[in-house]
């Protein structure tokens, strides 16, 4: 099983691994499935949080967007020239003066907003930017282009697409000078909670057919509605329809993880990023190994616990992502430098095979969670060699 490979003098654990073969064809899949509906793919990138893995993402699409969560991607994607990006989390005013400077730089960064007190307030912003003088001293720029988040599942922000403020909010952007509505976004994050096909497949019309009734009252109220956009990795595999959809947002897809092979989203060999760890004692009376994963590595995410199986907070696997008893292994609790591995079945397992210096992998619950805590990526290319790509972090 390889359980005596131990890593060299220099590979220091725990380490963030990724199978850029394995990654590549979740990607090839997801791209298939989108063309197959006829929408476009605007690629989260906050899972990934890397650009040779957003160029990867970007490289079969007809159109070069992306999704951002923090300021600090959008940037990273400014400097690539990326230039179409969706800010997707709720403007504030005090982001404002960032955005605007994105956007001098050669973005097209665009917003999104769920109230009318957000859409004055962003109003008068640009009103008040539109003519002061730019670091370059230059003045004036084009129209910020503002989506409205819509809910669609009571799990997160937005508002009711069959709701009064939906119109209110569209009239507020449409009469400001240098706003431009750019269509409704939405995201169902309840998905997250599904635990069947059925669930998810209406969980997925439910996400479309909110974001399209949108779009079908305002252009009621004679109000332009271009984009709508909807996303979330399992609503994008398992939507049956995405008809009146003009793009699709996902990330996790690029990695997958325990919690979207919970879902039914993936299956096991479709894990494309694990840490490893090594293996740093025995503690023969609670049956365990102690690992040098906890979670500062693994991160204290829980998300499998509410689903069928319950991997703690990790699948355990030999130091090649090989199976070993019978996937039974899982981190079972964490400290912070800490993981201690058990049989989920809490059946008792012979410690001895598993020597002090064992490399082990470990496969997280949430990819995006576990990959925040590393610098870096060290890649198991598909030609056979390695590499390291560098991870951007922080919001500024």
């Amino acid at each position: 099983m390889g359980l005596q490979r131990t890593a060299g003098p220099l590979a220091i654990t725990p380490r963030l691994l990724l199978n850029e073969a394995q990654m590549s064809r979740n990607i090839a899949r997801m791209n298939r499935r989108l063309l197959s509906q006829g929408v476009s793919m605007r690629p989260h990138v906050k899972t990934a949080k890397s650009l040779p893995i957003i160029d990867r993402m970007l490289a079969e699409q007809p159109n070069t967007k992306v999704t951002v969560s923090t300021l600090a991607e959008a940037s990273h994607c400014v400097d690539a020239g990326i230039k179409d990006i969706l800010y997707a989390v709720g403007i504030v005013p005090n982001k404002m003066a960032a955005v605007q400077a994105l956007n001098r730089r050669g973005g097209q960064c665009a917003v999104l907003l769920d109230s009318v007190v957000m859409a004055r307030a962003l109003a008068a912003a640009c009103s008040a930017n539109a003519t002061a003088p730019s670091g370059d001293g230059s003045v004036g720029q084009a129209s910020l282009r503002v989506y409205i988040e819509l809910d669609v599942d009571q799990h997160r922000a937005g508002v009711v697409p069959a709701g009064a403020e939906l119109i209110e909010i569209a009239h507020r952007l449409r009469g400001a000078p240098h706003l431009q509505f750019a269509g409704v976004m939405t995201h169902a994050g309840a998905s997250y909670e599904c635990r069947s096909t059925d669930e998810l497949v209406a969980m997925a019309e439910r996400e479309r057919a909110g974001a399209v009734l949108a779009r079908d009252r305002l252009v009621e109220q004679n109000i332009a509605c271009p984009e709508v956009s909807v996303g979330s990795t399992p609503t994008a595999v398992y939507a049956r329809s995405l008809a009146g959809v003009t793009e699709v947002r996902v990330g996790v897809y690029v990695f997958q993880d325990l919690t979207m092979m919970g879902l039914g989203v993936c299956d096991r060999d479709e894990l494309a990023l694990s840490v490893m760890t090594t293996v740093i004692g025995h503690q023969s009376k609670r049956n365990c190994l102690l690992v040098d994963a906890g979670w500062m590595a693994l991160s204290s995410d829980r998300s499998t616990a509410k689903q069928a199986r319950d991997m703690g907070y990790g699948l355990v696997t030999d130091d090649l992502g090989g199976r070993i008893q019978a996937d039974q292994l899982i981190v079972s609790g964490v400290n912070q430098e800490h993981g201690l591995v058990t049989r989920r079945d809490g059946a008792a397992f012979d410690l001895s095979e598993f020597p002090i210096g064992t490399n082990l992998r470990v496969f997280p619950n949430h990819a995006c969670a576990t990959a925040a805590a590393f610098p870096d990526y060290d890649v198991e290319c598909a030609d056979g060699g390695s590499a390291r790509w560098a991870r951007f972090g922080g919001w500024a």
